[in-house]
């Protein structure tokens, strides 16, 4: 098949999946694609107005076509992964769905500890080290995050523990902000200090099996800007 023919055949998923987005889009926030439409368009007008004040048209006019659509696309890609964190935040598994989104250097093991009561704690190892995520009220994740902490400290020696706390209260990380939590955290280890702390950390035992429910372990993150990656 030519390559045409297989660029033809991935258009039309391309655009069923913007279609979808920009449907889970309007519901979330009726507002959103105005805006985007308006911030494209102000990006085009602005361009022309410059073509017209110093002149040449012929170049700023074409030009404000390509940066209008960058910057619709952009703002787009941002409100829709807002409007996705908004759908699948207070859900178990929703941290474990954005830390598994996340782009760089990132080995995750999803519910290393939990209970009864579906609150779960995520194994993050990167640059920084060791990161112990939890889902759930702080009354309750206190304890396993201490009981996990106290388990992988052994195999982690000297490498640094964070650990973080995911929800809305108090003190708490939102679902939202996960991501660029972790991108704030120091960079620790190399990437050959990485892979021997993920060897020693593989050779723990696995406690528990990721509950089972409503969790969003397939929502794949509608594509912002790229962040920058430690």
């Amino acid at each position: 098949m030519s390559n045409n023919a297989t660029d033809a055949g991935k258009s039309p998923g391309r655009l069923k999946q913007i279609r979808m987005i920009a449907q889970i889009l309007r519901q979330a926030d009726p507002k959103a694609l105005p805006i985007v439409v308006g911030a494209a368009l102000g990006t085009l007008v602005l361009f022309v107005v410059i073509g017209l004040v110093f002149g040449g048209l012929w170049f700023f006019a074409p030009l404000g076509v390509l940066v209008a659509v960058l910057v619709g696309m952009i703002l787009f890609g941002q409100l829709a992964q807002r409007a996705q964190y908004k759908m699948i935040a207070g859900q178990p598994g929703a941290a474990a769905a954005i830390l598994k989104s996340m782009r760089g250097n990132w080995t995750v093991t999803e519910a290393v500890n939990g209970n009864r009561n579906m609150d779960m704690v995520h194994r993050v190892v990167g640059r920084p080290g060791v990161i112990l995520v939890s889902e759930g009220p702080s009354s309750r994740v206190g304890q396993l995050l201490g009981a996990e902490k106290k388990r992988i400290s052994r195999a982690a020696q000297q490498v640094p523990i964070y650990d973080v706390q995911v929800g809305e209260e108090e003190g708490q990380v939102p679902v939202g902000k996960l991501q660029r939590h972790l991108m704030k955290l120091p960079r620790n280890l190399n990437k050959a200090q990485v892979m021997e702390l993920n060897d020693r950390l593989r050779a723990l035992p696995q406690k528990i099996q990721m509950p089972k429910g409503p969790i969003p372990r397939n929502v794949r993150m509608p594509k912002g800007p790229r962040p920058k990656t430690r």
